[in-house]
């Protein structure tokens, strides 16, 4: 055996060696699947699904089985859907819709539906349509989130067996057509226009009320100041009467002749008085009065 023939054996051993090595080493990198935390492996064997890989280092049997399915499991959100729907009160409305949702069995999701989206879709515009039939125009706008609440339930429900799970549904906007937005707000202004009316009327109402209590509390101050008045008066009566009572007639007569002196004193001091003329029988009195004013000084 020459030199040539033993170098050519032991390079296709080497040769083989080395093939043998690549196959062990891909053999090895087939049999190992490392799965990130955001997604889930859907394995199969022959056709059928044999495991479903979670995160992290996971083995399988090379050349047996195979990732069929590499399936996200963070939360989506679908595009934002318009259907239109018909109020309890043959309202035409188009309802804008948002479904937020997230994988969490893939094996039922690859399995059982083809088109997630669409089927999901096409659930919440069945749903959407079929709660607004139940509820007048004014419902839909003052209780939407009890719409929300129904539509969120009732998809959950049905998407179950999908392998999903729908963590938030939204309706986003409820718009209507030209002709019905124009007549809610020709009802509106008149509906604003009545309220000034009636707040006018109120204001009106509540000025004559004011108006009367100001007169009745003015009436009943003069009413006060009259009795107190009349109250004086009576007093000054009663003291006169009780003057009259304790010292006689001289005592009435002793208070006329210091009011005619009174008076005739105010009578010449006026200006341009000089001269009083006086009935005769006048100045009989005022002498009386005089001499009784004396006595009582005297006295």
């Amino acid at each position: 055996m020459d030199i040539e023939t033993i170098l050519t054996q032991i390079g296709g051993a080497n040769i083989v060696l080395i093939l043998l090595a690549i196959a062990i080493l891909v053999t090895i990198t087939k049999g190992i699947r490392i799965v990130s935390q955001s997604e889930k492996h859907v394995v199969e064997r022959f056709g059928r699904l044999r495991a479903v890989l979670g995160p992290g280092i996971n083995l399988i049997v090379p050349y047996l089985d195979k990732v069929a399915h590499k399936v996200s499991i963070l939360e989506r959100q679908l595009p934002i859907a318009s259907q239109d729907a018909i109020t309890a009160d043959n309202v035409l409305v188009a309802v804008e819709t948002s479904v937020f949702y997230r994988i969490l069995e893939p094996e039922k999701t690859v399995y059982r539906i083809r088109d997630v989206d669409g089927a999901i879709q096409t659930t919440v515009a069945g749903i959407v349509r079929s709660e607004i039939g139940k509820m007048e125009l004014d419902q839909v706008q003052s209780n939407r989130s009890m719409l929300i609440g129904a539509v969120r339930e009732q998809v959950a429900q049905q998407v179950d067996d999908w392998g999903i799970e729908v963590t938030r549904a939204e309706v986003l906007d409820v718009n209507l057509d030209a002709q019905t937005r124009q007549a809610m707000l020709q009802q509106l202004n008149a509906e604003r226009a009545r309220r000034a009316q009636v707040t006018e009327a109120e204001g009106t109402k509540r000025a004559v009320e004011l108006q009367a209590d100001g007169d009745l509390y003015a009436a009943e101050q003069t009413a006060k100041a009259r009795r107190v008045s009349a109250d004086a008066e009576a007093y000054a009566t009663q003291v006169v009467a009780e003057a009259i009572a304790q010292n006689g007639l001289e005592a009435a007569q002793y208070q006329v002749a210091l009011k005619q002196v009174e008076a005739l004193t105010a009578l010449g001091g006026g200006a341009g008085n000089q001269t009083v003329v006086v009935p005769s029988n006048a100045i009989d009195a005022f002498g009386d009065a005089f001499k009784m004013l004396t006595g009582r000084s005297k006295s």
